[in-house]
């Protein structure tokens, strides 16, 4: 056998091995105060991921990026664990070190983690680097290369068949697999979090009503009025959603201020609560993409919070501060202009879901979410505008974040093939804070106005359409608002960093 054929089957024990530690760790990660290891060093690697790979991976995967995260994490294991089975073939020792460094890996990036118990983390980690080199002993023993010397030494045992070995090992990576995705199906529905399914949210004292007559356009195809909850985007640096316990989670409003506030669930509840049309729009948004959605929000006004807590002249930003960590800045002005900015507590008539930050966020309308809509709220800190940053603004991107002003075209698709005649085009329109006051919509040179809907607010989305004459062949669309000041969309283009994308969106369609 040659050495390249010898050190394959040590490389697959070495996967597998490795398999069946991360399986079992997520097996463990069901103990209160210890997480999965690959979710623990994923969410170490996202600080430190270089802002083009960071971009890249936002552009391509979108919402699918944290899983993808977490898959390469997985296989970046696998391929370590590879190379320490083809260390083990002459030194076992080699092996131990490997996983012993895994280990010392897990635990540090579980201990990074909010609510770990380091020493619960420690025997799990050592449990699970234990299995895997367990499995990795007993998987070179029965290689093709150690069973070929065993009869040798001993033609009483037949050497194990490569075919048979390739069994073996399937089947643990097999039962890997399925331990591993047991783990995750179990921690998503046994949970030591409030369900937000159970809460009951109070009627608003200044409610919305129903949606006004005229406010949607009559299209197919087109995006909601108000984007569903389950079809709401999801940007965040959570790879795992924090599960909140109502009976001890409470938010916290202190640094530059009067006097130190401290909230419980039942106390935001019981405050009166306003209902809030408004946009929400992530600053990685590509010009026509998907990363934006309107909603109607619930909660209380900021500033009637910052008022209780009694400003220091001094303070200049509001930072939110997730329960895992995360952090977000803006201007107190943002705060105190009129605007209605929210801590939130409900999303289109339900609690907030976890996925969206359960129990409270905080909905600023006018700014990128990146600095202003931190989810899973546990404090409100002021502090000076400068010396004090947010999470993303060290990492390249602007720290005054106003929504640019946006508009896409939902109808046609892009690439779609029409019939000749009238053809309907449509979309949605959104800015900062002053509403949009027209729609125009480019054919092959020539710009026209479509009929903008009625307004829900001046923060929130509108839909528009137009019919447009078409003959037969190819035809380019492109769409451009104009904000309530009779400012025009910038042709741009324009890239998301720092401080979001520009440029007129367009799709190409065939006339039949």
């Amino acid at each position: 056998m040659s050495p390249s054929a010898s050190r394959r089957p040590a490389a697959l024990a070495g996967a597998a091995a490795v398999a069946v530690a991360l399986a079992l760790g997520e097996l463990l990660g069901l103990v209160p105060g210890v997480a999965s290891p690959v979710t623990a060093v994923s969410q170490q690697v996202i600080p430190l991921t270089p802002q083009p790979v960071e971009a890249w991976a936002i552009r391509v995967f979108g919402t699918a990026d944290k899983a993808v995260l977490e898959l390469g994490t997985t296989v970046l294991a696998l391929g370590v664990g590879a190379l320490a089975g083809v260390l083990a073939r002459r030194r076992f020792t080699g092996a131990v070190v490997v996983f012993a460094a895994f280990g010392l890996l897990g635990t540090a990036a579980s201990v990074a983690q909010p609510d770990t118990a380091l020493a619960l983390v420690v025997v799990a980690l050592s449990v699970c680097v234990a299995a895997g080199l367990g499995v990795l002993h007993v998987l070179l023993a029965r290689s093709p290369s150690a069973t070929r010397r065993a009869a040798v030494a001993s033609p009483v045992d037949p050497p194990v068949a490569r075919r048979s070995f390739l069994r073996l090992v399937g089947g643990v990576g097999a039962a890997a697999a399925v331990t591993a995705a047991t783990g995750r199906i179990v921690a998503d529905r046994v949970t030591t979090g409030t369900d937000p399914a159970g809460v009951e949210l109070p009627r608003p004292a200044r409610a919305l009503g129903e949606v006004p007559a005229g406010a949607r356009a009559p299209v197919d195809g087109i995006s909601p009025l108000l984007t569903p909850n389950d079809e709401f985007f999801r940007i965040d640096t959570a790879l795992t959603v924090p599960r909140v316990d109502l009976d001890t989670w409470s938010l916290r409003i202190h640094g530059l201020v009067e006097r130190e506030v401290e909230l419980s669930y039942d106390d935001l509840l019981a405050e009166p609560l306003v209902e809030v049309d408004s946009a929400l729009a992530c600053v990685s948004n590509e010009v026509g993409g998907s990363l934006v959605g309107n909603a109607r929000w619930l909660g209380v006004p900021l500033d009637r919070l910052l008022e209780r807590a009694g400003l220091d002249p001094a303070a200049g930003q509001v930072l939110g501060r997730a329960v895992d960590g995360f952090t977000a800045g803006f201007p107190v002005e943002a705060a105190l202009d009129g605007r209605d900015a929210i801590v939130a507590v409900g999303m289109n008539g339900h609690p907030l879901p976890r996925r969206h930050g359960f129990p409270a966020r905080l909905v600023v309308p006018g700014l990128y979410g990146y600095v202003s809509a931190t989810k899973w709220l546990a404090e409100i800190e002021l502090t000076p505008w400068e010396g004090v940053e947010g999470y993303w603004v060290p990492r390249g991107w602007d720290k005054q974040a106003p929504v640019k002003t946006g508009s896409r075209i939902d109808v046609p698709v892009d690439g779609s093939s029409v019939e000749a005649g009238e053809v309907v085009v449509a979309g949605v329109a959104w800015t900062a804070r002053t509403g949009v006051e027209r729609v125009e919509v480019e054919v092959d040179g020539r710009w026209r106005e479509a009929e903008v809907s009625r307004p829900l607010s001046d923060d929130a989305w509108v839909q528009w359409h137009t019919r447009i004459p078409l003959d037969g062949g190819a035809h380019r669309l492109r769409v451009r608002a104009v904000d309530g000041e009779g400012e025009t969309q910038p042709e741009g283009p324009v890239p998301p960093r720092p401080n979001g994308a520009e440029g007129w969106h367009a799709v190409e369609v065939e006339v039949g």
